[in-house]
Formats: C-alpha cells, structure tokens, sequence
C-alpha cells in the first residue's frame, strides 16, 4: 500500500467514526438517525467532520497518516474542540457531559485504531 492509499484509508476510517459517533449519539437521544427531512446526522456531524479536518491539515496528515501521535492525536484534539466550537457558533448544544463523552469515544476511535494499526504493523516487522 502506497502512502496516497493509506492517506485515504485512515481519512475514510476517520470519518466513519465521526459518523457512528453521531449516530449513536441521534439514536440514544431518541432523535432518530436521519430526523426531519433526513439532514439530522449530517447536521450532527459535520462539525466534527471540519474538526477533523482542520485537524489534519495542522497534521500534515498525509504524511503519517497512520501515526497515533503525530496525526492521531491531532486530529482527535481538533476534532473535539473544533466540534464542539462549531456546535455552539451553530446554535447546537454543548454540555460538559457531551464534551466528556465525545472526548473518550473520539478518542478511542481516532487514536485507537492508530494505535491498533502500529502495534500489528510492528509485529509483523513492517514501518507503521
């Protein structure tokens, strides 16, 4: 795997966390995934989805993109805290109890899998 293809990948597997985290979070407030016209988990992530982003650009995720400190935690630190600021300028709330939550779960899922990935690439003798 070339490293355009993992850039990819870890963007892809990112996403995808930021759109479970949404989901569940839709789904455990009774909001219903896709609510009133079917915007609801769009409107519930794309804060966090421009977190993340934001997050890899400050990364240079491209270049790492599988590295759990250089572009993990990065994105993870941005995607908290430029999630939660975009909900507020967005007129979506934010309690501490939310921020604690979505700092864990982002947590484990934007690191975690990073983390998950070195230690099999580390095993097997390859360069993470």
């Amino acid at each position: 795997m070339n490293l355009r293809q993992a850039a990819l990948g870890a963007a892809a597997l990112d996403a995808g966390a930021i759109v479970v985290f949404s989901a569940i979070g839709r789904a455990s407030h009774e909001e219903g995934i896709l609510g009133p016209g079917g915007s609801g988990l769009a409107t519930t992530a794309w804060p966090f989805a421009a977190g993340a982003a934001l997050g890899w650009v400050i990364a240079r995720g491209w270049r790492r993109p599988c590295d759990w400190r250089r572009t993990g935690a990065i994105v993870w630190a941005s995607t908290l805290v430029g999630g939660m600021v975009l909900r507020v300028a967005s007129g979506q709330g934010v309690q501490v109890s939310f921020v604690v939550v979505a700092g864990v779960f982002l947590a484990t899922a934007l690191v975690g899998w990073r983390v998950v990935s070195g230690w099999i690439a580390a095993r097997r003798g390859l360069k993470a």
